[in-house]
């Protein structure tokens, strides 16, 4: 099993490891999920998880189409649409609203509230827990009787490769 952030830290992504287990574990969750939920795991949209998986940085939408059609699974956007919206779903991806783009779930299933941690060199992106963070803005927000209905919490700075390689 590749370790998840909860097992090794934010920092996975910033990491040397093996991905290929990183890869090969959330696509037999897709499988998992998609079956518990009677959803279908496509070949386009497995194709299009497989695609994000290959590494941990965002992809935009536009991106894994052109992947996705040197597969031969069409040149429209909503063919890379349907499919990442489905993922999103699913639980499989998030969408990185700074980068306007797609990165897989490093807790794929899991009821969590990540925040993400965005490299502004490389664009590698960490998904690092963030209860805490949650926690704190709710009780900022009740206190000015304002309901939350959604987060998306994202960070950018350096990973650990890019702030040694800054001068």
């Amino acid at each position: 099993m590749c370790a998840t952030p909860s097992d090794a830290g934010p920092g996975l992504a910033f990491a040397d490891h093996d991905h290929s287990h990183c890869a090969q574990d959330t696509l037999a969750r897709a499988d998992e999920l998609s079956a518990e939920r009677g959803a279908r795991l496509t070949p386009v949209r497995r194709r299009a998880l497989e695609i994000l998986l290959e590494s941990h940085r965002a992809m935009g939408a536009y991106e894994v189409l052109e992947r996705l059609a040197e597969d031969g699974f069409g040149k429209q956007p909503p063919v890379a649409y349907r499919a990442l919206d489905f993922l999103v779903e699913l639980g499989l991806v998030h969408r990185i609203r700074r980068l306007n783009a797609f990165a897989a779930c490093t807790h794929p299933g899991e009821a969590h509230v990540p925040a993400f941690l965005i490299c502004r060199r490389c664009e590698a992106v960490a998904e690092a827990p963030a209860e805490a963070v949650r926690r704190a803005m709710e009780a900022a927000s009740a206190a000015l009787g304002f309901r939350i209905e959604r987060t998306n919490i994202e960070a950018l700075g350096l990973c650990p490769a890019c702030s040694g390689a800054e001068p």
